[in-house]
């Protein structure tokens, strides 16, 4: 009995939902402005033109300069420097050494803190060469300034050799030209003293 019961109380339940929730749709005003403003905001890069608007539609440009078209927005740009960039290896890297003492802390508390000094020096020489030379050798680097050196030593020879060359043929035209100048006096033949 207690079933057909439910049965019943369930299908008339269903019944007047549709119809209630009509009604119910109907005496509820809509949530929120119905004549709301359409607002597009647009970049617009170096001389291209602002896009029309149509209809209820407002557009709003913003001209940016040409050479920043293909660029990452200043706003998404990020400092690689920033500590809050930083990977957390380097970042539990640095917090490795706070507060260390005693031995192999390079500190002047503690029995032995002396000790970690060459240690802490040969790290940050370490460092220091992975910064400067990413993955080359001493060697490359020597050789590297070695060429540097011999293309600059190379530079200079050839300057003072151009300029050796032209001094020569500077006293090469000289001398022609005093041989030509004697060769023409004895052509003349001796000059016959004046009267005075």
């Amino acid at each position: 009995m207690r079933a057909p019961l439910l049965l019943l109380a369930l299908g008339t339940t269903l019944m007047g939902l549709p119809m209630g929730s009509a009604a119910m749709a109907q005496d509820v005003p809509a949530i929120g402005p119905q004549d709301t403003e359409k607002v597009k905001q647009v970049f617009v890069y170096g001389d291209d033109p602002c896009p029309a608007s149509s209809g209820d539609e407002i557009v709003v440009c913003a001209r940016m300069p040409d050479n920043e078209r293909y660029r990452i927005p200043k706003d998404l740009r990020t400092d690689p420097l920033d500590p809050k960039v930083q990977s957390w290896a380097n970042r539990a890297r640095s917090i490795e050494y706070v507060g260390r003492e005693g031995i192999d802390s390079c500190s002047p508390t503690g029995g032995g803190g002396f000790t970690g000094c060459f240690q802490q020096i040969a790290r940050a020489a370490r460092e220091e060469r992975q910064t400067m030379l990413g993955s080359a050798t001493w060697a490359d680097a020597v050789e590297k300034a070695r060429s540097e050196r011999l293309g600059n030593l190379d530079a200079e020879s050839e300057e003072i050799e151009q300029q050796a060359r032209e001094e020569e043929a500077e006293a090469a035209r000289l001398k022609a030209a005093q041989e030509a100048q004697q060769k023409k006096q004895k052509e003349q033949g001796p000059r016959e003293p004046q009267p005075q």
